[in-house]
Parts: structure tokens; sequence; C-alpha cells
């Protein structure tokens, strides 16, 4: 059985981070895809579909530091639905992505981290944004 989910996408906003009781960091993010066509008129119709993603550990740093508002990034992950109860006693549910991997597809220059910093490999940096693509 596969549970994989890919997308690339735009952030709704900065990334909320957080801390288990064991301290383990963790980022919440939510993360915006667009889906164009033509409708039965032949005009152009778009459609957003909003995904939120959870983040752990080192991933969850990388993310709390480097991704911003608009920021465009690849996710990778599986998908999770969890219920819990509310302060009224009503089962709520949320299905989210769970990241396993994340790519950050923007230029450099455009994130929290100073300009500066060597960390963009590290911190899962693209490649679509620098000046040394081999071709």
């Amino acid at each position: 059985m596969v549970n994989k989910a890919i997308l690339i996408g735009r952030l709704g906003k900065d990334p909320e981070v957080r801390y288990t009781p064991d301290g383990t960091m963790v980022t919440n993010f939510n993360l915006a895809t667009d889906e164009q066509w033509k409708d039965k008129n032949g005009e152009k119709a778009q459609r957003t579909e909003w995904h939120r993603i959870v983040t752990f550990g080192k991933l969850a740093e990388i993310c709390g530091n480097y991704l911003v508002k608009g920021k465009l990034v690849f996710v990778e992950g599986r998908i999770q639905t969890r219920s819990w109860e509310d302060k009224d006693g009503v089962k709520r549910f949320t299905t989210e992505i769970v990241a396993s991997n994340m790519q950050m597809l923007d230029s450099k220059g455009q994130s929290k981290a100073p300009e500066n910093s060597s960390s963009d490999s590290a911190a899962g940096g693209s490649a679509a944004g620098s000046d040394d693509v081999p071709f």
C-alpha cells in the first residue's frame, strides 16, 4: 500500500512553530495549490485548494527558519487524518500532510535567514534559483 502526497504550492502565512512536551519542534503551515481550466463558455476558471502541512524535528526547524508567507515550496509526505474533541465535546477531524521532505523553489534572498547564509543546501534549497545551474 502507498500513502504519498506530493505538492508544489505557496505558503498562505508564515509557519506556526511549537514544541511537543518532550521538546520536539513542530511546524504547521498551509500550502495553496491552484488548478486552472476553461469552463464550458471558454472562459478561464481557477480553484485554489488549501493543504495543512505538519513537520517535525530537523525539518520543522528548517521550515520555521526559512519559510515565509508566499514562498513557493515542494512538499512530500503522507496523508493523515486525526480526530479530537473540542472544548464543547464535539468530535472534530482534520486531514493533513505529514511532510518528510521539503524543498524551497523560490530564488535566494526570500527567506527569514540572512542572505549570506551558507545553509541553503542543508535547508533543502533548490538549484532553481542558483546561478551555477549546469544547463
